[in-house]
């Protein structure tokens, strides 16, 4: 029983879920509090956040319910969320956690340095370090000593992809604590772990859990604009707690609240081996085709040519097949494949490429962020569509020249109508390049 109990620490379910575990709703152990609370005609669930007029969410024995979490389990206004609070019941470890530090750049450890005292201080901080910049590698020490504290730790982020990245990283970096991968069909049962990697609709079952909250990619969708996963997020961490947001591309809201000194920033425009970010070659086409063009196939048998691994990102699921038919027309003995968010195995087809067993893939957004592949160029057809916004088309971009050994390559987007988005990208870029080149210029100064 004792070890069932645990699996309520610092979590929240319902009754019938109690009932799953064989806990007795009259543990004594057991907090609870109503799931769902009617005030002034309307309802409000302590799960989501969700609130709305109560008239539209009756029930036949008049009780009411939240539409918004059904997937997580019916909840009802004659219902409690129950929960165990967290005691942070974890081993007490003398020496270092983190079994190899690693190689840091000077602006590197600054920002590791900052992010590290804004845990110690329980407070809240963006990172905001352009792609391949190494966030994850900055964040060790702050890790490392929330862990050596026996504090509870989550790094949350919108995307499975990017927790299937992590994971392994952070098992390796962290071999002594226990922790646990948790999405939807991740294939792994919940356990009561130290370390947490999930995704961020994951947090919706947790209550006060976490001392240290990591939200990586915090732009990204779903998360963004999403009051639902910013409620879970509010409430899946102590009252005292720490939170870092990690991102390249962060959006309108971040960049207000970093205006307005309510949110504190480390901001890293350059990347781990000292080169600048790959600039935007825009390419106007004339006519809207949902084919590679003369101007485009150019660049195309040029990375053929030279062995080159490289993705197409198209606007629509529609437009996989016909491109990816293209390619194989065009080079019929080379491996390609297509890839979207419907894709049960686009985990393992991103593998192919990297291993080399491909050399291409017809992508939708999905690949947008999340990939690290050691050497890589990327095309985007059509990125006038509406879809591809500032924040997707750098992201897009910053899939390119990640590794030391290959660390530029191109970046070709075609386009009929320029839009706001496309010169927004490759301004944002130039910026940040004109940055970085700012900080090279000062270390070479610094060294005379």
């Amino acid at each position: 029983m004792e070890k069932t109990l645990n699996l309520l620490m610092g979590r929240q379910l319902s009754g019938p879920q109690l009932k799953t575990l064989g806990v007795a709703l009259d543990s004594t152990k057991l907090k609870q509090r109503p799931a769902v609370i009617v005030k002034k005609g309307r309802i409000f669930c302590q799960r989501c956040g969700f609130q709305a007029p109560r008239a539209n969410y009756a029930l036949p024995d008049k009780s009411y319910y939240c539409p918004a979490c059904l997937a997580w389990g019916r909840l009802t206004t004659t219902m409690s969320l129950y929960s165990i609070p967290e005691a942070n019941d974890f081993k007490k470890y003398s020496q270092d956690l983190l079994e190899k530090k690693p190689r840091l750049s000077l602006w590197q450890k600054k920002a590791a340095k900052e992010l590290l005292q804004t845990v110690k201080r329980k407070q809240e901080r963006l990172l905001w370090a352009v792609t391949g910049a190494g966030k994850t590698e900055m964040l060790f020490e702050a890790l490392n000593f929330a862990l050596l504290d026996q504090q509870r730790v989550c790094l949350a982020t919108p995307r499975v992809d990017v927790c299937n990245e992590l994971y392994p990283r952070l098992c390796q970096a962290f071999p002594k604590v226990k922790s646990c991968l948790l999405y939807q069909n991740s294939g792994q049962e919940y356990t009561y772990t130290q370390l947490v990697v999930c995704t961020v609709h994951q947090l919706l079952r947790f209550y006060h859990a976490f001392d240290l909250l990591v939200i990586d990619e915090v732009d990204a969708f779903p998360y963004v604009n999403d009051r639902q996963l910013h409620y879970a997020v509010t409430h899946a961490k102590k009252i005292n707690s720490s939170t870092l947001y990690l991102t390249a591309t962060p959006d309108r809201y971040l960049k207000q609240q970093i205006h307005q000194n309510k949110l504190a920033v480390t901001c890293l425009p350059l990347r781990h081996h000292r080169h600048l970010l790959p600039e935007i070659t825009l390419v106007k086409l004339r006519f809207p085709k949902q084919k590679i063009e003369e101007r485009t196939k150019k660049y195309l048998i040029k990375w053929v040519k030279n062995k080159i691994p490289f993705l197409v990102f198209v606007p629509q699921i529609a437009m996989l097949k016909p491109i990816l038919k293209e390619l194989q027309h065009l080079w019929p003995t080379l491996n390609g494949e297509c890839v979207s968010a419907l894709d049960p195995d686009r985990l393992q087809k991103v593998k192919n490429l990297r291993t080399g067993i491909d050399q291409y893939l017809v992508t939708t957004t999905i690949l947008e962020r999340g990939i690290t592949i050691t050497r890589l160029n990327v095309m985007v057809l059509q990125a006038d569509a509406p879809l591809f916004s500032e924040t997707v088309l750098v992201q897009i971009a910053g899939r390119v020249g990640r590794d030391k050994d290959y660390p530029s390559g191109e970046v070709v987007f075609t386009y009929q109508e320029m839009t706001f988005a496309l010169r927004a990208a490759k301004k944002q870029i130039k910026l940040l390049n004109q940055k970085a080149e700012q900080l090279l210029k000062n270390d070479e100064m610094s060294t005379l």
